[in-house]
């Protein structure tokens, strides 16, 4: 069955016809010329009013399918708030808005998306995400993300190029490899001020998703993430011992390196290699310390703590306390490369610190 704007769309349709393609007959014939301008004023003016009910249509239709137009980020603001403390006088105070407020928009994103997005126990209990909540706060932070990304873009555009660039770079490439190309860089653009911002390895990715930075040092692969990126380098991993050890005399297997106190690094994907290894060889290792710290990790080794599997970059190998033993590639080395926003501007700075860092 056609739906009723449908349905009415055809009825004026057939309106038009008999006033556009009727035969006069004879008795019609002695008409004056004000019947027959009249005629042709009706045959003129109905095709506009069909075109106008088809417009009116059209629009109440695109508005049915698309009622998410009607989501705003405040709801999404909102849905994160109260995910984040676990109540609606918690996002309440968080957002500055009073709780009713809160408990609004929550309805009203709820009712646009046809879902019930939030879990309202009642009572002391902490409130909590849906499945679908869950869901949708996960492309609520990709939307926030973009804008934020846009926002960036619109400031580079207006700094052109004497103003600001802003590089991520991590511990080891900052120390290593970001030196020089900082030297080459600052020859070429002295008008440009560069701001360094330090990360782990694995936020960077992040900060430049979200337009938090133009260029930076990241690991590749970087996954789904909107980046635009480059290999700079192979960074191979390498197992640095007390000087002294026994294991320094030659390689040793990934068996014997597994049997001693090991020194780490906490997190970041500079650990995802290492653990790959040893899983492959189906060994556990004995973790004695964890640090992000590269200097912190050297230190420990170098006083005997334990042995640590770590990038090359990430050692000083002027060190006389430590010595590094070439595994031979028994880890996959990790790739360095440099990125910038993919779907964002690149200002003519960033492009040139990309082609320097390439030639370094």
């Amino acid at each position: 069955m056609a739906a009723p704007g449908e349905r009415g769309l055809d009825l004026a349709a057939r309106t038009v016809e008999p006033g556009v393609g009727a035969v006069r007959g004879a008795e019609h014939a002695d008409r004056d010329a004000d019947d027959e301008e009249a005629d042709g004023d009706h045959a003129l003016t109905m095709p506009l009013q069909v075109l106008s009910a088809q417009i009116v249509i059209m629009f109440i239709l695109i508005m049915k399918t698309d009622s998410w137009l009607g989501v705003e980020l405040r709801h999404f603001a909102a849905l994160r708030a109260v995910a984040a403390t676990g109540s609606f006088g918690g996002a309440a105070h968080e957002l500055g808005y009073t709780q009713s407020a809160i408990s609004q928009q929550i309805a009203t994103l709820e009712r646009i998306v046809g879902e019930q997005l939030v879990e309202r126990p009642g009572g002391p209990r902490p409130v909590s995400l849906t499945e679908a909540g869950r869901l949708l706060l996960r492309h609520a932070d990709s939307i926030v993300a973009r804008l934020q990304a846009a926002q960036a873009d619109l400031q580079a555009l207006q700094a052109g190029e004497a103003g600001t660039l802003r590089v991520g770079t991590f511990q080891s490439a900052g120390a290593r490899v970001l030196p020089e190309i900082m030297r080459r860089f600052t020859e070429q653009w002295p008008l440009i001020e560069v701001m360094l911002e330090e990360h782990d390895d694995e936020e960077v990715a992040v900060a430049l998703e979200r337009g938090g930075l133009d260029v930076g040092f990241v690991l590749l692969p970087i996954g789904d993430a909107p980046l635009e990126t480059v290999e700079l380098l192979h960074d191979p991993y390498v197992l640095v011992v007390a000087a002294g050890s026994p294991l320094a005399a030659g390689p040793p297997s990934l068996r014997e390196v597994a049997q001693q106190p090991l020194v780490g690094f906490r997190s970041g994907y500079s650990m995802d290699p290492i653990e790959a290894a040893f899983r492959a060889e189906r060994l556990e290792p004995r973790w004695a310390f964890r640090s992000n710290d590269n200097q912190t990790v050297q230190g420990l080794v170098a006083a005997g703590m334990g042995c640590a599997i770590v990038p090359l970059l990430t050692v000083d190998t002027g060190d006389p306390r430590i010595v590094t033993v070439d595994l031979q590639g028994a880890v996959q080395p990790r790739v360095v490369g440099i990125g910038r926003h993919r779907d964002r501007y690149a200002s003519p700075a960033a492009r040139a610190f990309i082609e320097t860092a390439l030639a370094a």
